[in-house]
């Protein structure tokens, strides 16, 4: 179970209400890209704010879209059946219970349009990823926003208790994100059975490969039994791909078929050729968990020596409480060339940073140094 670091607990207590008591602030502008200096461009900073693997794609990924480029004036259509295949391989299902997207995003966004809409309640943790639930809500959906745990996991009793006739829907965010803590593997997946006899459960594992034990279960597992389980998968992080978007939903025939019917692009064709590849290069993926491994201790010790409270992450990223609220705190990283996370409110003076190379994690180090010392 992750929980909070409690190095410098007293510390921490006394700056908690920050989060609670910040007055209104611009957030929009302050975290846009018109909000820097004329003499820089978002592609000088260090880029530690998105969750993004620096390192991708692997050479032999750039190496296959090269080769497959003449493929790109065809519809991608005709190609995705070699990668279905290769998923279903992986996960050990058949290629009917998965679907393909333009990463996971569009996924999450899929399952908001069928589940959502006017009269229909969805439930998630508060902070969490808000893509699907955003998208619901624009569509008529009601969020019940339940707040996370003091060891910022999902209180999955709370979000239980939200459950009413009128749930369609229960979002998991596993690990989650921005708090990077990790569900309690028996209760999350005693959880998920019993929550999907009541609704339709989305277990969104976009950091699933970043956890270290490998006897943790997926929810894919509750899929092969037949459950009302979703579940997200993407290549944006650990594989390197962020930038040309493919993931895939893995359920059951009967919902992957009517989730189908409500994607709105799709992968391209390099994205297809990309996913094939990346899911060849082993070497890659045990190099992007290795690197991040380092990376993370490096800005653990940071933090345990400036005595900052942050989350054991189970990610590519940390979450950190600064005791300043964070349009401050951007600022003060993007005047050394760093640029972290956006705003999780209600969690204002809480600090989401990615992991980026060793080299950009030795500057990001360096300017937490400077900021808190």
């Amino acid at each position: 179970m992750s929980k909070l670091n409690r190095r410098n607990w007293i510390k921490a207590s006394s700056i908690a209400g920050i989060s609670t008591a910040v007055n209104k602030v611009d957030y929009a502008k302050i975290f846009s890209k018109s909000n820097l200096s004329t003499s820089e461009s978002i592609d000088d900073l260090v880029r530690l704010s998105s969750n993004e693997n620096p390192y991708g794609p692997s050479k032999s990924v750039r190496d296959a879209m090269i080769n497959d480029f003449d493929k790109v004036c065809r519809y991608p259509g005709m190609y995705y059946k070699e990668l279905v295949d290769m998923l279903a391989a992986k996960h050990m299902v058949d290629a009917d219970h998965i679907v393909l997207t333009a990463g996971s995003t569009e996924g999450l966004k899929m399952a908001g349009l069928v589940y959502g809409g006017e009269g229909s309640d969805i439930v998630a943790a508060d902070p969490v990823f808000l893509a699907l639930q955003n998208y619901a809500e624009h569509f008529g959906a009601y969020i019940h926003k339940v707040p996370v745990t003091k060891d910022m996991t999902h209180d999955l009793d709370a979000m239980e208790d939200r459950i009413t006739q009128a749930t369609r829907l229960v979002y998991v965010c596993n690990p989650n994100n921005p708090t990077s803590a990790l569900e309690p593997a028996d209760k999350l997946e005693s959880f998920c059975k019993l929550v999907s006899a009541r609704s339709v459960v989305f277990s969104d594992e976009a950091y699933f490969d970043y956890i270290e034990d490998k006897n943790y279960p997926t929810m894919i597992k509750l899929v092969k039994e037949g459950q009302n389980v979703i579940v997200a998968r993407t290549f944006s992080k650990v594989y390197g791909l962020a930038g040309i978007r493919i993931g895939y939903l893995i359920a059951r025939p009967d919902i992957i078929k009517r989730l189908g019917k409500s994607s709105m692009a799709g992968p391209n064709v390099l994205a297809v050729t990309a996913a094939i590849a990346a899911l060849k290069d082993k070497e890659f993926y045990n190099y992007s968990i290795a690197q991040n491994r380092i990376t993370m201790q490096m800005m653990t010790q940071t933090l345990n020596e400036l005595g900052l409270p942050y989350v054991d992450s189970a990610c590519n990223f940390l979450f950190y409480q600064s005791g300043q609220d964070i349009s401050q705190l951007y600022k003060s990283y993007i005047s050394h060339g760093v640029k972290v996370g956006r705003p999780f409110p209600p969690m204002l003076d809480w600090c989401r940073v990615s992991m980026g190379t060793v080299e950009q994690v030795e500057r990001l180090c360096s300017a937490t140094k400077k900021i808190f010392s």
